[in-house]
């Protein structure tokens, strides 16, 4: 069970430093951040989760606030993850099978 939540909060992170990294290099590029490489790169690792998004959100919401959900929502996911493997942590602690 430690070793899916892991996963799960290690896949949430690196989603969440695509989308930041993906926001933070499009401030820097400017007008042509769509003809930036790194920046398209970026744009592949994301893109399965505002897919995603897309499928459960309600059509009143805006393509274009799709990231932002995407990101509070993969935010909320990591909380999620991260308070669990601490959970389990201290379960594997008190029952004397971790150091």
């Amino acid at each position: 069970m430690l070793l899916l939540v892991s996963a799960i909060k290690l896949v949430a992170e690196i989603a969440l430093f695509s989308m930041l990294g993906r926001w933070l290099l499009g401030l820097l590029a400017g007008a042509g951040r769509e003809r930036n490489l790194f920046y398209q790169v970026l744009g592949v690792l994301v893109r399965p989760f505002t897919a995603a998004l897309r499928v459960v959100t309600p059509r009143a919401v805006i393509d274009r606030h799709l990231p932002l959900l995407a990101f509070v929502a993969l935010a909320w996911v990591w909380l999620f993850a991260l308070l669990e493997k601490v959970s389990l942590c201290r379960a594997l602690v008190a029952q004397g099978l971790c150091p």
